[in-house]
């Protein structure tokens, strides 16, 4: 007995090592991490060369929503509030009704590929149904891809809230099939869904709630800190859970406030978390890769192609569009969150519930799910970064590398320690001002401790320690952080810059351009916010006169606080435009287009009815309004002509 518990510890001991060192080859050959985890599991399982026979899916199952529960409560903890204010309705939708979406449309297929009950192909449908939290945020974080932030945000808020939902739906459906449903199966679903969504939300706020407070008010050793937010994070999964509620969604809303809140030692616990959540990753995925039995997916492989090619190519595209429609996203934004839908092991784990549960069909939607996630992640996850730069949706940076660590402040969960080793292209070590509330409280320089007023200019290599609220981490970035990519970039850029507050008549005065009406009294951030749609990104560029205004620098808020000036308007290269995904207001364009033209045929049709209205539509609808009121006027001069003419056809009754 103890012999085979040590070779177990040796199995998993050697499968995280064997995992961890293949992330070099994924880094290198740029393949998605965890579906190289998953082909580990893979390796080593029955049909691999490790030949470990492995079969226990409720054991599968439990490692499974452990690793879950533990990734949602840390994507929650990482949330800011400023990123859950600018998506929160694209990505809910997205996370509800997107899901529902998605269900139907892969249901429907799967009725008619896999030849089930419709109620097991709408389970199946259920089961891929969700994006997976993991997977989309280590491609998007860890991958170095910079994005607008409402694009970004809308991605990892929906892949963390969409778990519950298809977790609920896939749970439900299987009871249901097992049980028998009612007359009114779909009223007896939205009773469930109000029972396990709400008590998930109002259990993790409490739970969310109680873990800041006992952090804030029970001293503990530093150590001890992360473990017991670990243990009651699962604590509370598990005790949500077994009331009704859904346990998935409890951990990431006490996640989300607790990573927002006033907490001590919050720096421990995030660099703990960031530890337990590959870990998490790496025991899910190289366990559900263990459970499958790739001789088995002979039988489902084309139906399962099939179905991940109408995933990726029908019914996401479909869902994402008639949810974010009435959002303004731009039609590329749109096509790529459409393409960032990735499958992963959460879409594996909900399959292993029909198995656990004995429905008939369970190991048949196990394996056709693990193809479509093994599809997902090879075609998705291997070209995220192509399409992004396909679609021209790449934004540069706002700054370069920054070499920083947190430190905590014992005792204070309003201020921390940050230690920056300054860059010799840094703003501060090329002479830029540190705003006073940003004073180095210690200097290490060449070994040597130094006091702040006695160590001079701040030189490069310099070790800068300074006490600051962690909402100014972000900004202390930019000042210590080396020079962007492209940051001298004329063409990305301009030729010169000037703060967002800036008279435009005054730069005007400079380069000889001449100003537009009632713009003299402006600041070329005011002009630039008038006339940019939505939220400033670095990098966007809007013509004025014969330059170009190009923002350069922003706040954590998208307020403008630099602005380059290109003396030439530059030939940008003409944007790709999806002929689909278009937004709700391209669809009133596009809707008072055809009445225009409806109406241009019908006066055509009524000023002479013996010509082909079809014949002159199009120049009666693209006629200017100066060329239709000269028609117009000579219509109504020819009417006095035809008047004297009729007059002098009519007999004189006098002669």
């Amino acid at each position: 007995m103890i012999e085979s518990m040590n070779l177990v510890i040796l199995i998993a001991s050697i499968l995280v090592v064997v995992a961890v060192f293949t992330s070099l080859v994924s880094f290198r050959v740029g393949a998605p991490l965890l579906l190289v985890f998953l082909f580990v599991g893979l390796g080593a399982g029955e049909d691999g060369i490790g030949g470990i026979m492995f079969d226990n899916a409720p054991l599968a199952y439990f490692i499974g929503s452990i690793a879950l529960a533990l990734i949602l409560f840390d994507s929650g903890f990482e949330t800011q509030f400023r990123t859950l204010k600018i998506a929160a309705g694209p990505s809910l939708v997205l996370a509800t009704f997107g899901v529902l979406i998605t269900t139907g449309v892969i249901g429907g297929v799967t009725w008619l590929v896999l030849d089930v009950p419709w109620l097991v192909a709408l389970l199946f449908g259920a089961i891929v149904s969700s994006t997976d939290a993991a997977a989309v945020f280590f491609l998007l974080r860890v991958g170095g891809i910079n994005l607008r932030d409402r694009t970004r945000s809308t991605l990892e808020v929906e892949s963390g809230s969409n778990d519950p939902m298809a977790v609920f739906l896939t749970i439900s459906l299987v009871e249901l099939i097992i049980l028998g449903g009612g007359d009114n199966i779909a009223l007896e679903l939205l009773q469930r869904f109000v029972l396990q969504i709400g008590l998930g939300g109002v259990f993790g706020l409490a739970g969310g709630y109680a873990l800041v407070w006992m952090i804030n008010r029970v001293k503990l050793e530093p150590g001890l800190v992360p473990i017991i937010t670990m243990a009651l994070a699962l604590s509370l999964f598990g005790a949500t859970s077994i009331l009704g509620g859904s346990g998935f969604m409890a951990v990431y809303v006490a996640g989300l406030y607790a990573g927002n809140s006033k907490m001590q030692m919050s720096v421990g616990v995030r660099r703990f978390q960031h530890v337990t959540t590959w870990l998490a990753q790496i025991a899910m995925f190289v366990t559900l890769g263990l459970l499958a039995t790739p001789s088995e997916f002979g039988a489902v492989i084309i139906p399962g192609v099939i179905l991940a090619l109408v995933l990726v190519f029908i019914a996401r595209p479909v869902a994402v569009w008639l949810c974010l429609m009435f959002f303004n996203f731009s039609r590329n934004d749109t096509a790529f969150i459409s393409w960032v839908g990735l499958r992963g092991a959460v879409s594996i784990l909900l399959a292993i519930v029909p198995m656990v549960e004995g429905v008939p069909e369970g190991q048949l939607l196990f394996n056709t799910a693990f193809i479509v996630v093994i599809t997902s992640l090879l075609l998705q996850g291997w070209t995220i970064r192509k399409v992004a730069n396909w679609l021209g949706i790449i934004v540069p940076a706002k700054h370069g590398p920054v070499d920083r660590i947190d430190l905590e402040l014992p005792g204070n969960a309003n201020q921390e320690i940050v230690v920056y080793r300054v860059h010799e292209a840094s703003a501060v070590a090329t002479g830029h001002r540190i705003p006073r509330w940003a004073r180095p409280s210690l200097i290490l320089r060449d070994g040597a401790s130094l006091r702040p007023h006695s160590a001079g200019h701040i030189q490069a290599g310099d070790q800068v320690y300074i006490i600051t609220p962690p909402r100014h981490v972000e900004l202390l970035d930019q000042l210590f952080a080396g020079p962007a990519e492209g940051a001298n970039d004329i063409e990305l850029f301009g030729d010169f810059s000037f703060p967002a507050d800036t008279r435009i008549a005054d730069i005007a005065r400079l380069y000889g351009f001449a100003l537009e009406d009632d713009d003299a009294e402006l600041t070329v951030g005011e002009i630039m916010d008038r006339d940019l749609p939505g939220d400033l990104e670095l990098g966007d560029r809007m013509p004025y006169g014969t330059v170009e205004l190009i923002v350069r620098r922003t706040d954590d808020e998208h307020g403008l606080l630099e602005v380059g000036l290109a003396v030439e308007q530059q030939k940008a290269k003409p944007k790709r435009r999806i002929p689909i995904f278009q937004s709700r207001s391209e669809l009133l364009e596009i809707w008072k287009d055809w009445q225009k033209r409806k109406r241009a045929e019908k006066n055509v049709a009524l000023r002479d009815p013996k010509s082909s209205p079809a014949k002159q539509i199009d120049e009666e609808a693209t006629k200017a309004p100066g060329d239709q009121i000269e028609d117009a006027t000579e219509d109504s001069a020819s009417e006095p002509d035809q008047a004297e003419t009729d007059a002098s056809e009519i007999p004189d009754k006098k002669a």
